[in-house]
C-alpha cells in the first residue's frame, strides 16, 4: 500500500522543483533519513555522487538495499535519525519525507543533522500543511490535537526555513486510494473520508522546510 501511495504522490514534481531551487544534488553525498523501503533512492541516485539511506525498520531497510541492489553509488543501513551512520560533516544535501512529523522531540535528531552535514549543505524536510487543502482537514480530523502552528514555531526556532507547497495525490484506481486512505487514517475517519471524496486525486498541502549549514 505504501508503494501504492508513494506512486500517487506529487505526480507534477511540486516538491522535487521546489527542493532543487534551493540546493541541487548534482555531485552531492544525499542523505535520506527515514528511507523506508527506498522508494527516493533510485532517483537521488541519477546525479548525487553518493547516496545513502538510513532506515529503523529491519525488513523497510532490507526491502530498500533490495531495491537498489545494482546501483553502486547506494547504500543502506539500518538506523536512526539520533545516531546517524555517517561520517562527521560529509553530507551536502538530507531528505527527510514525512519522517519528523511534530517538530518537538526531534531535537536528537537534529542534533545529528549538525554532526554530519558539511558546510554550504542543505537539509530538506517534509511534512503536512494541517492549516489547507482536502487532506490537511482529513489530517486534522484523524488528529484533533495536532497544533501546526506550535509546530511551525518549533521549525522556525531550529532555523528552517517554510515554503508551503500544493501537490497531489493521483491513482490510477479508486480502490488504490480507498486503500491508501485506510492506511493513513483511524477507520471511522478513513470511511468518513471515502464516502464524501469522489474521484481519483486529492490536493494535498505540504510544508517544505530547509535549511542551509
Amino acid at each position: 500500500m505504501y508503494e501504492l501511495e508513494n506512486a500517487a504522490v506529487d505526480p507534477d514534481g511540486v516538491i522535487e522543483a521546489a527542493m532543487a531551487a534551493v540546493r541541487g544534488r548534482a555531485g552531492a553525498h544525499v542523505l535520506d533519513i527515514g528511507c523506508g523501503t527506498g522508494y527516493h533512492l533510485p532517483l537521488f541516485a541519477r546525479d548525487a555522487r553518493r547516496v545513502t539511506g538510513v532506515e529503523p525498520h529491519a525488513a523497510l531497510a532490507a526491502a530498500a538495499r533490495a531495491r537498489v541492489r545494482g546501483l553502486d553509488n547506494v547504500e543502506v543501513h539500518q538506523g536512526v535519525a539520533q545516531r546517524l551512520p555517517v561520517p562527521d560533516a560529509s553530507v551536502e544535501v538530507a531528505h527527510a519525507r514525512w519522517a519528523y512529523f511534530f517538530g518537538p522531540g526531534c531535537e536528537p535528531g537534529l542534533a545529528e543533522l549538525e554532526r554530519v552535514m558539511r558546510r554550504g549543505g542543505v537539509a530538506f524536510v517534509i511534512d503536512n500543511d494541517a492549516t489547507r487543502s482536502t487532506f490537511g482537514g482529513w489530517f486534522r480530523r484523524f488528529l484533533p490535537d495536532y497544533d501546526p502552528e506550535a509546530v511551525e514555531r518549533f521549525w522556525a526556532r531550529q532555523g528552517f526555513h517554510r515554503e508551503p507547497l500544493t501537490m497531489r495525490w493521483r491513482f490510477a484506481r479508486r480502490a488504490d486510494l480507498e486503500a491508501v486512505v485506510r492506511i493513513e487514517f483511524t477507520r471511522a475517519v478513513a470511511e468518513e473520508v471515502i464516502a464524501e471524496h469522489s474521484g481519483l486525486e486529492v490536493d494535498y498541502a505540504v510544508n517544505l522546510w530547509w535549511r542551509a549549514y
